[in-house]
Formats: structure tokens, sequence, C-alpha cells
């Protein structure tokens, strides 16, 4: 389990890095559009949409990155007022819901890159696959990182990921 475990954390310090690039870039070619329209004249033509396409592989690469960092929202009410078996219950089935809702990501967002394949970007001719396969990504990283978080925790002795630094109670 440890070996599993420390393979997901390096998997998820490859996609920080990874994250990191993609905002990088993102921020670049957004500030590169507002100096090309505004002091140049003259806008890029692809920088808005490659920009956009980049935002959605952050968002569903990065969410997944986050549960496994404990630092997604969590309604944490009813599993604070339980113990034992009854929280374990609750801890499990919430996680078998959330699989089945990543898997359900995965599924489906293979079928619409695949459907929508034959479709190219107007501003870069960019196949909107690419951009569609994002769903299929963060929700395959999602379900990697669930069951690290059900390793880790079981290795740890605990039910849920720790909180991170800004979930922690009393931060308002």
């Amino acid at each position: 389990m440890r070996r599993t475990v420390a393979a997901i954390d390096g998997l998820n310090r490859a996609v920080g890095w990874l994250l990191a690039a993609m905002l990088a870039a993102m921020t670049a070619l957004i500030a590169w559009q507002v100096f090309a329209r505004y002091v140049a004249g003259d806008s890029l033509t692809f920088s808005e949409e490659v920009a956009r396409f980049l935002m959605v592989w952050l968002t569903m690469l990065g969410a997944a990155y986050a549960l496994r960092q404990g630092g997604l929202p969590a309604m944490n009410l009813l599993p604070d007022l339980l113990t034992g078996r009854g929280k374990l219950a609750v801890v499990t089935v919430a996680h078998l819901v959330s699989v089945a809702f990543y898997l359900v990501l995965v599924v489906h967002g293979w079928e619409i890159s695949r459907a929508v394949a034959f479709q190219s970007a107007p501003a870069t001719g960019l196949s909107m696959m690419w951009p569609m396969l994002a769903l299929s990504a963060g929700g395959a990283l999602a379900v990697v990182n669930t069951v690290g978080v059900v390793l880790d925790g079981a290795l740890q002795g605990r039910l849920a990921p720790p909180r991170s630094e800004s979930t922690r109670e009393g931060d308002v």
C-alpha cells in the first residue's frame, strides 16, 4: 500500500508541475494579448482560444489534484457527528459515490471527445477532441486520487484526507 500511495503522490507532483506550467503559459498568453491589443494595436488570433483550452485542463486536473491535497470543499457535518462504524459507512458511501461520478466523467468525456474529434477550433485548427479529453483525464486522476486518499487514510488510521490549511475548523 505504501508503494501505491508513493506512486500516486509522485504522479501528483508531476501533475502539480504541469498545472504550474499551464498556468504560466495561460498568464503569458493573456498578458501578451492585452499588450498586443492595447499597446501594439493588433491582437493575436489564437491566444484567447489557447487560454480557454488551458483553463479547461487547469480546472479538471486542478480539481483532481486538490482532491488528493484535501483542498476541496466538503460537508463534514454528518461524518463529524458520527463515530466508529457509522462514520466509516458514511465516508465509504461518499467515496463510492464520488468514484461513480468520476467514472461517468471518464466515460462520457471520452465519448464526447470522440464525437467532436472531427471538429477543429477556429483560430488554432486544433481538434476539439483535445479540450474535451480534459474531462476524461480529470476524472481518471480523481479516481486515482480517491484511491490514494483511501489508502493513505488506512495507513494513517483516519477516514478522510487531512484538511488543508485553508479549510481547518475555525477559518472563515
